[in-house]
């Protein structure tokens, strides 16, 4: 066994523990893990009392994508995102959308993927005209080695760094992304403790702490989004306790995408969430103050477009993730002279 870790990448923010054990640091689970034994996202070994990564050198995806299909609208606008990921979840959603690469490893011990280093990746980012990569797909936090090599040099290239994340990672991860993380989407899938146990095998709580961590103790650029699920988390009551939790601990700024839901993985068999639903949590997220709300998955919506929050100037004006005009001038409304919030915009 401690042969095989001749080929794998050193874990970082792990601590030994007693017995040969180790306290994996990464996400709020913090496993306890053996010798011998994985992670809960099967994708962290301990080999001989070292914590290893299984996935550095198995990228399942890499390829560019508009920044807007992270999501992220208030992020380097119109730009396209150099977007990798590797085999893992720390969450197992019963309606990912990505299920066939985040749960392998949990379902089947199935990493799959290529070695691409951090240098191929970069370069890829460049050649391909990106001005950011995404670290995206699957669940970041689960193969933050790579993420951290790739966004070290990629900072140093001029390239910003993004995750699309769960929310789950640990202060002490946040703190050890943040001198090169620019902007985060975090999915606050729901505002129940029952929906994140039944639905996601996670916790609530873990991802609350994370939001008012970033928006309040760092300067990573944060959007959310929330998925609504046809009888699960699109009651009024419950939509309202999401979109006045963001306007009290992140503030009015950061831009929440309410998103249809469209059946997948083990919820095939369900209905899409219905266009009122969707036009109703606009309405609750704009009577609780928030600034910049955007439903996604309902293409040709006008709540695809960025509007001033002073004067309802059109300010972006956006099809699906397709830009056709963007009228901010220095972070501010043409119109009325409003500051828009976002990072280079």
């Amino acid at each position: 066994m401690a042969a095989n870790a001749k080929n794998l990448a050193q874990a970082v923010l792990w601590d030994p523990a007693d017995a040969g054990k180790v306290r994996c640091g990464l996400c709020n689970w913090r496993c306890v893990i053996e010798d011998g034994k994985l992670g809960r996202c099967c994708v962290r070994r301990n080999i001989a009392g070292k914590l290893y990564s299984l996935n550095y050198h198995k990228v399942c995806s890499a390829n560019p994508d508009p920044i807007e299909k992270k999501p992220l609208f208030h992020f380097q606008p119109g730009t396209r995102s150099f977007s990798i990921a590797a085999m893992g979840c720390n969450f197992q959603c019963e309606f990912c959308q990505n299920w066939q690469v985040s749960q392998m490893p949990v379902e089947n011990g199935r990493i799959d993927g290529q070695a691409i280093s951090p240098e191929q990746i970069v370069e890829a980012a460049q050649r391909s005209g990106c001005k950011s990569i995404a670290y995206t797909y699957t669940e970041p936090t689960v193969f933050m080695e790579l993420c951290n090599d790739c966004g070290q040099l990629g900072k140093a290239e001029g390239l910003a760094n993004v995750f699309v994340s769960n929310g789950y990672m640990t202060k002490e991860a946040i703190d050890f992304a943040a001198p090169w993380l620019d902007g985060i989407n975090v999915d606050l899938k729901a505002f129940s403790e029952d929906y994140y146990r039944r639905l996601c095998k996670a916790r609530l709580q873990p991802v609350l702490d994370t939001i008012s961590y970033i928006a309040n103790e760092t300067n990573i650029w944060m959007e959310i989004t929330t998925l609504l699920v046809p009888g699960e988390n699109d009651s009024d009551e419950e939509i309202k306790k999401l979109a006045d939790f963001i306007m009290t601990n992140a503030g009015p700024d950061v831009p929440w995408h309410v998103s249809r839901f469209h059946p997948q993985y083990k919820y095939a068999g369900s209905d899409a969430t219905p266009i009122a639903t969707m036009e109703r949590a606009f309405e609750i997220g704009k009577a609780a103050g928030l600034r910049y709300i955007y439903l996604g998955n309902v293409p040709g919506a006008r709540a695809e477009s960025t509007f001033c929050h002073e004067c309802n100037a059109t300010l972006i004006e956006r099809v699906g993730y397709t830009i056709n005009a963007n009228k901010i001038t220095n972070s501010s409304c043409p119109e009325c002279g409003a500051n828009v919030a976002g990072f280079q915009l």
